[in-house]
């Protein structure tokens, strides 16, 4: 069954324009409140936290879910601004129904989006999605008055999150002497990113710390790296940390201003695991991980597998290999043993242990880690255009699968929000990666 609202990480929009309107998220909070209910087998008044990210229009869908999941008969906890991976957290140590995540991550502020958790902090089984989705197309009612639902604030909803990120770096550990910048994005971990490191002993720089509303992810944090990469080279930090808006992508500098993205991350804390025996499997990247990455996991031994983009179904080939490592070159990075999604402070974490325990720099850890050229071109293309179809597309693209075999990748994905085919293609030769890349595209362009 296709799906009519819900994407890869939940629904996402243009505040104002359908779905993200209130009167869309007050029928999806109540859809979502019955689909829940229904699944309790004691009786029970079903529990959902919520939390959001720093925009502005967090307030008012904020207001519209809580409408409709009391109307269902659902419980509320509300924490406000609090990261998706920190909702993830309280969900599970609430022990609640669910947790819903008012953000839309990287976007700017014009955009907002609703996504959920299930019990024990995981994203949503699709399944259930279905249900909700299914659920939504029948009429809103309203639960008999006694059996509305109630809603309270989560004492220091804030201050349970940092005490669980600090659990998750080692207890013979400090960051005493490290001087880090950390860049909050002007987003949901303005809050609590600072607090972690502080706690830890490091000498904290905060950027990015100022939300407004409006200025969330607007250059800064993990997508535009460049304002920390220039504060930490004025201020001599030995680091930078990168958020995105909603707290579950990072990016790190170090302190040359050398940036890391989720490819070389990954690689650091998999190499350091890996040489002391507790890296449990092998390590899941995505199709647009860098093939340099699989090469190099390759020579430690280490099994490398891909899945399709998105976090969660890196999540989900993690959990059925057995593995606990995986991510994205975006930032995405998970350590299962550590917690159930995502986490930018976490991860972050993992990697100044592997430094501090191993006594190496990033880029000693990285010196063999060759990162091919990749370039990436977003063809338009008619909705619902099927480049698998065209004969001449699938001709270029088996002559260049045939150069670059062994030396380079080719991939081809639809965009999920907009109407365009991306052309990847990476090679050990840039101006070979460039030369395909444009060859791809122009093809495309033709077919469409």
């Amino acid at each position: 069954m296709g799906r009519k609202y819900f994407g890869t990480d939940g629904v996402r929009g243009r505040v104002g324009e359908h779905p993200i309107t209130p009167e869309f998220a007050m029928r999806l909070g109540y859809a979502a409140g019955k689909v829940l209910s229904a699944r309790r087998s004691d009786g029970a008044h079903a529990a959902v936290l919520i939390g959001k990210d720093t925009r502005v229009s967090g307030y008012m869908l904020e207001s519209a879910l809580q409408a409709g999941l009391s109307a269902a008969g659902v419980d509320i906890y509300l924490t406000g601004p609090l990261t998706t991976p920190g909702v993830a957290y309280l969900t599970r140590a609430l022990r609640l129904s669910a947790g819903i995540v008012i953000s839309a991550s990287h976007n700017p502020f014009e955009d907002n989006g609703i996504k959920f958790f299930g019990e024990g902090g995981i994203k949503l089984d699709d399944d259930v999605e279905l249900e909700i989705e299914a659920q939504l197309d029948r009429p809103l009612d309203c639960a008999e008055s006694a059996n509305l639902g109630r809603a309270w604030r989560v004492k220091d909803a804030a201050g349970r999150y940092v005490e669980f990120c600090k659990s998750t770096f080692p207890n013979e550990l400090n960051l005493r002497g490290v001087k880090v910048v950390i860049d909050c994005a002007h987003g949901a971990g303005y809050q609590v990113a600072p607090d972690v490191f502080h706690e830890l002993g490091a000498d904290v720089i905060a950027m990015g710390n100022q939300p407004n509303g409006t200025n969330i992810n607007d250059g800064v944090g993990a997508t535009a790296p460049e304002a920390l990469r220039a504060r930490v080279l004025a201020e001599k930090a030995d680091f930078g940390v990168a958020l995105d808006g909603d707290g579950d992508r990072l990016m790190l500098v170090d302190a040359k201003g050398e940036l890391y993205d989720g490819d070389r991350l990954i690689y650091v804390i998999a190499k350091f695991r890996q040489q002391t025996g507790v890296l449990g499997g092998g390590v899941v990247g995505t199709l647009m991980s860098n093939l340099g990455l699989e090469h190099a996991l390759a020579r430690h031994d280490v099994p490398f597998a891909r899945a399709k983009v998105g976090d969660r179904y890196v999540l989900e080939l993690l959990k059925e290999r057995g593995w606990l490592v995986g991510g994205e070159n975006s930032g995405h990075l998970l350590c299962l043993d550590k917690h159930s999604t995502g986490d930018a402070i976490v991860s972050a974490l993992q990697v100044l242990a592997a430094l501090r325990l191993s006594g190496r720099t990033l880029a000693e850890f990285c010196e063999d880690l060759e990162i091919y050229p990749q370039i990436l071109k977003n063809v338009k293309v008619p909705k619902g255009f099927d480049f698998r179809a065209s004969l001449n597309i699938q001709a270029a693209l088996v002559e260049a699968e045939c150069e670059l075999a062994g030396r380079g990748r080719v991939l081809l994905r639809p965009s999920g929000t907009e109407p365009v085919l991306r052309v990847m293609v990476e090679a050990e030769d840039s101006a070979l990666a460039g030369r395909w890349a444009d060859r791809l595209a122009e093809v495309v362009a033709q077919a469409a």
